[in-house]
């Protein structure tokens, strides 16, 4: 089961890829707005470009849900970073120039970092459905994480806001991915019984917040900045709750430690590269 699950995660990596770099490219052309205004979203459902970019982005959804019925989500979330790869050339290329060596480099210590980091845990299976108590560990912790970016970001302007609402953004996909695997797996067994199951109406729920933070993350500063962020934090989060919601299994100590550290180091450094890159009008504003 897990190449196919390999296979369909490589393939939604590419589609969401495809999707940011065309959203991001519809984002920035509308007026600035504040943290999390629901009026950027509504702005864009009425905009052609944004809409056409929702195409590759519910394609990756698919095949997401599909890998993720196949494989476990310590090692699905992870491989969806792959898609970084192509959407800052993506994006370069939407705007007729070269992809800047900054953004190249975070990129490439993020991608590096969580590939060796993946290979030294190797992620095993755990349970298919995570346990109420389970969920109310993630919503607590990953809704006050959420709530502590949206209150600094407020304050924050370019890269730095961007990284900031990225950051948030990727914890609200990894709460996403996580009830799709729920719904997905539900869905296989009685299709029925999911109109009835709160885990769908929650996956609506946070599914729709995560994309409308998403586009305010698109704009403030250059694609890199809030897009490392999101498919940074997302796998790493999910990683979390794949081990203590759905208790898969990763392997530290040893050896291994001595691998591991440093990969997380490099996507520390990737994300802080991305997030400090100089736009003109990246910093904190004052009080």
């Amino acid at each position: 089961m897990t190449t196919p699950a390999v296979v369909l995660a490589l393939g939604a990596a590419a589609c969401f890829a495809l999707g940011a770099a065309l959203q991001q490219r519809a984002a920035r052309r509308e007026p600035q707005h504040a943290t999390a205004d629901p009026r950027l979203l509504i702005r864009l459902l009425r905009r052609r470009s944004w809409l056409l970019a929702k195409v590759p982005d519910l394609a990756g959804t698919v095949l997401q849900a599909l890998a993720l019925r196949f494989g476990p989500l310590t090692l699905i979330q992870p491989l969806l970073i792959s898609g970084m790869f192509l959407a800052i050339p993506l994006e370069a290329a939407l705007d007729h120039r070269r992809p800047h060596p900054r953004d190249v480099t975070a990129v490439a210590a993020c991608v590096l970092g969580l590939t060796v980091f993946l290979v030294a845990a190797r992620p095993r299976a755990g349970v298919a459905q995570p346990s109420l108590m389970g969920w109310l560990g993630v919503a607590l912790i990953g809704g006050a994480l959420v709530v502590t970016c949206l209150l600094l970001a407020h304050r924050a302007t370019g890269a730095a806001r961007g990284t900031l609402l990225g950051i948030a953004s990727g914890l609200l996909y990894a709460g996403t991915a996580s009830l799709l695997k729920t719904v997905a797996e539900r869905v296989t067994h009685d299709p029925l019984s999911t109109l009835t199951d709160w885990h769908l109406y929650a996956l609506a729920v946070v599914g729709f917040a995560s994309v409308a933070l998403n586009q305010n993350a698109f704009q403030n500063g250059p694609l890199a900045a809030p897009l490392t962020a999101i498919t940074l934090v997302d796998p790493v989060a999910s990683v979390v709750i794949g081990v203590t919601a759905f208790h898969e299994t990763l392997s530290f100590g040893g050896l291994r430690l001595l691998v591991e550290v440093p990969a997380i180091l490099a996507m520390g450094f990737g994300i802080w590269l991305a997030s400090t890159r100089s736009t003109g009008r990246e910093g904190f504003e004052g009080s």
